[in-house]
């Protein structure tokens, strides 16, 4: 079974390069401004505890805090969680060292668990998914911004490399929450360029 350390290995490697995607880094202000839009109409609350899951680079983390969220990112990679904290320097966000599948926080519950494009690199993600949802506060949701995008290189067996559909991740999460809505994502100012695949966001309310 593919370890959890050869996912933080591989994302370790990406961290270097990983911002220059315009989806990552946000370095344009049309895809930054985007993106923080979204984010608005997916986290109305101007005050909510938000915990992001595989927070990579902290690009979203640092929108989120930008906009009055406290923000707790998680993620495997400890280069990723270097560049995070340099981002978000002088920011309302932590970041921290750990399995975004059961983040390290020590029975803190939040408003908000927000992931992106993760769902692929874990080895339970069903099991995620209840973790997740037993972190969150009444009337809190799950913000989960997930697509189905074909292979990636590197050998796994994990359940949903590649990406996931949304129907996949509907059947999954809808048991667990009162509630699901799946908004697709196909308008390209969120990706910096126009996109042929399937990407999507669900939100979960419990």
């Amino acid at each position: 079974m593919t370890s959890s350390a050869s996912v933080a290995a591989y994302w370790d490697t990406a961290a270097a390069t990983f911002d220059t995607a315009p989806d990552h880094g946000l370095a344009s202000f049309v895809v930054r401004a985007a993106w923080a839009q979204r984010l608005r109409e997916w986290i109305p609350d101007d005050s909510a505890e938000v915990l992001d899951v595989g927070c990579g680079t902290g690009s979203l983390a640092y929108l989120l805090a930008a906009q009055g969220h406290q923000v707790t990112g998680v993620d495997i990679s400890p280069n990723m969680v270097e560049h995070a904290r340099r981002k978000l320097a002088g920011c309302s966000a932590t970041v921290v060292l750990g399995d975004a599948a059961d983040p390290p926080v020590a029975g803190r519950r939040f408003d908000v668990v927000l992931c992106r494009h993760l769902m692929w690199t874990l080895p339970d993600p069903g099991a995620a998914l209840r973790r997740w949802v037993g972190m969150l506060r009444p009337g809190g949701q799950l913000v989960l911004v997930e697509g189905r995008w074909g292979a990636a290189d590197m050998s796994t067996d994990m359940p949903w490399w590649g990406g996931v559909s949304a129907d996949v991740l509907w059947a999954a999460v809808s048991p667990l929450v009162a509630r699901v809505h799946v908004e697709h994502l196909t308008d390209a100012l969120l990706w910096g360029r126009e996109i042929a695949d399937e990407r999507y966001a669900l939100l979960a309310h419990v």
